[in-house]
């Protein structure tokens, strides 16, 4: 088991926002949440990445409890994050930005994280074509992908991916979605938060759906995808 969460609660003040959820990721899977706004998708992965503090339960991660471990330091351990809004620093060059999420490696000179980089260029290559260009001059599209970039640059066990399709079109929706299953491919787990719950069922061993901070239910994406509470609820189709 990578990631294990044990009857985890997370409040903002009085406000509860996670109901004791439980959940795990297993090496080698896409695991994805999906749930209304609202429903605690975004909080889970803050609480998982350190950024914000459990208030009950545990967060295990590759048998060990890491639930009062600094975010900086979970990064170090395997456990690295792609944010909701891409989060990028808009006034440095893409270059400069993917050279910031290798801050926690040891060997971010070596020989290993040139390769690494290559592989983001493979994975992105309009990335290496604008390799000198400022973050902030790019489109929606190139700065998502430029945010999992600068992720997989952290050499993570664990990727989390927190609502990429957003604002992005169809088509670059579909070409994200194909990028995140080749990176599982890689050997890269994935935890995805994601509202288009049609593509984030297409790829996903597993999947869990949030409702109002609580785990309604869980099973194999494909399952999910042809459940017909599921498919009404969030499908669109009756």
């Amino acid at each position: 088991m990578l990631l294990e969460i044990n009857d985890l609660s997370v409040f903002y003040g009085r406000i509860q926002a996670l109901h004791g959820i439980s959940l795990t990721v297993d090496e080698g899977e896409i695991v994805t949440l999906i749930g209304a706004n609202g429903a605690g998708k975004t909080t889970t992965m803050r609480a998982i990445s350190g950024l914000r503090p459990a208030g009950g339960g545990k967060i295990i991660f590759e048998g060990k409890d890491i639930t009062s471990v600094r975010a900086d330091l979970r990064v170090v351990r395997g456990i690295s994050q792609a944010p909701e809004g891409r989060g990028i620093f808009v006034g440095m060059t893409v270059m400069e930005n993917l050279d910031m999420g290798t801050y926690s490696r040891k060997d971010r000179k070596s020989a290993a994280a040139k390769v690494d980089l290559e592989r983001v260029f493979q994975l992105f290559p309009r990335l290496a074509e604008r390799k000198t260009q400022i973050a902030g001059t790019m489109s929606g599209g190139e700065q998502q992908m430029l945010t999992i970039g600068r992720a997989l640059m952290a050499k993570p066990k664990l990727l989390l991916l927190d609502e990429p399709s957003m604002g992005l079109a169809p088509k670059l929706i579909q070409q994200i979605f194909a990028i995140i299953k080749e990176i599982n491919q890689q050997g890269t787990t994935v935890l995805l938060v994601e509202q288009n719950a049609q593509q984030a069922l297409s790829v996903a061993h597993r999947a869990y759906i949030l409702e109002t901070g609580s785990i309604v239910k869980a099973g194999r994406g494909a399952d999910l995808l042809g459940d017909p509470a599921i498919k009404e609820a969030y499908l669109g189709v009756a």
